[in-house]
């Protein structure tokens, strides 16, 4: 295989209680990128379209990626006789709190393993992908890469060392998730966070962590929803979102099992039981946006098992 095209999915985080250690993937949004082998070595980011984003490859989290992983390549089999092109079709805007930057990061390591013959796991390329997201953020978190390259939910039980755990999610779960058209850096919405919780908050926060891992396990609905409050990270964030307060309520007020804001935002997700119900709480949010006409995307989704895929 000299060359291989892939859809890299856009990923949820967070999931309102499980702040940077919790993630699922999505079906109907995310990038497509091209990784090919050159004779030119080292590894090049030959095209982007849809987004303005360095090509030069250390100020590109797909290069950095790309880096990482083959450096440890050479370090664990062999030097590397190839080179690596890589053309990047964005589709997920940047800052959007739905993994753009590492939908890139991801895809540009499941392709060059692929290219070299999957010398590594899809496990092990999250570590890889990692390196893309502590450029894009300043920290090194798996909990978008994580779900984009695995698929389903996934739980990051510990960084150092790097230990996930995924997910199967319950059949009938859909996320519903609306993207009001600006942007929030990760870097900015991290700034607003306090380095340090109470104990009240906390227990509460761990309750429903483990609450919202057993109800997926056990497929209870009702479970999952009490499980999706954030006492933490929200409050602090919510107030950088137009109309956070009003989309959560129509979510809820129309069936969703509970919403919260994806990622670091502004996107915001509601999680529901059954398709119809997740096109009745994305109708609902789209109303609010354009009652403040605030230009939005918005998307349905089943949770997406597969994570990374090759396009045929």
């Amino acid at each position: 295989m000299n060359e291989i095209k892939i859809f890299c999915p856009a990923t949820i985080a967070n999931l309102s209680c499980g702040f940077d250690v919790l993630g699922l993937c999505l079906t109907t949004a995310g990038d497509e990128m091209i990784i090919r082998k050159s004779d030119v070595k080292g590894v090049r980011i030959t095209k982007i379209v849809g987004a303005d984003l360095p090509l030069e490859t250390e100020n590109n989290v797909a290069g950095v990626a790309a880096l990482a992983m083959l450096e440890e390549y050479e370090r664990e089999f062999a030097p590397i006789a190839i080179g690596i092109e890589i053309e990047i079709y964005k589709h997920i805007k940047a800052g959007s709190g739905i993994g753009s930057s590492a939908a890139s990061s991801a895809g540009a390591v499941f392709g060059i393993n692929e290219l070299l013959g999957q010398p590594f796991t899809r496990k092990e390329l999250v570590k890889f992908a990692m390196q893309g997201e502590k450029l894009a953020s300043g920290n090194a978190h798996a909990d978008n890469v994580a779900p984009c390259l695995l698929g389903g939910f996934t739980l990051v039980r510990c960084s150092n060392p790097l230990d996930i755990i995924k997910i199967e999610s319950p059949e009938e779960l859909y996320a519903t998730v609306v993207h009001p058209q600006i942007e929030l850096k990760t870097s900015d919405a991290r700034s607003v966070l306090k380095q340090t919780v109470s104990l009240k908050s906390a227990i509460t926060q761990w309750g429903n962590v483990g609450g919202l891992i057993a109800g997926l396990y056990t497929k209870d609905y009702e479970l999952i929803g009490r499980s999706l409050h954030d006492e933490i990270v929200e409050p602090l964030r919510s107030v950088l979102i137009p109309g956070f307060d009003s989309i959560k309520k129509a979510a809820y007020e129309n069936g969703a099992l509970g919403s919260g804001i994806s990622g670091s935002g502004p996107s915001i997700f509601a999680l529901s039981k059954g398709k119809e119900t997740a096109d009745k709480v994305a109708a609902a949010m789209s109303a609010i946006y354009d009652e403040i006409k605030l230009p939005y995307e918005i998307h349905v989704s089943k949770v997406n098992e597969e994570g990374i895929s090759i396009i045929k």
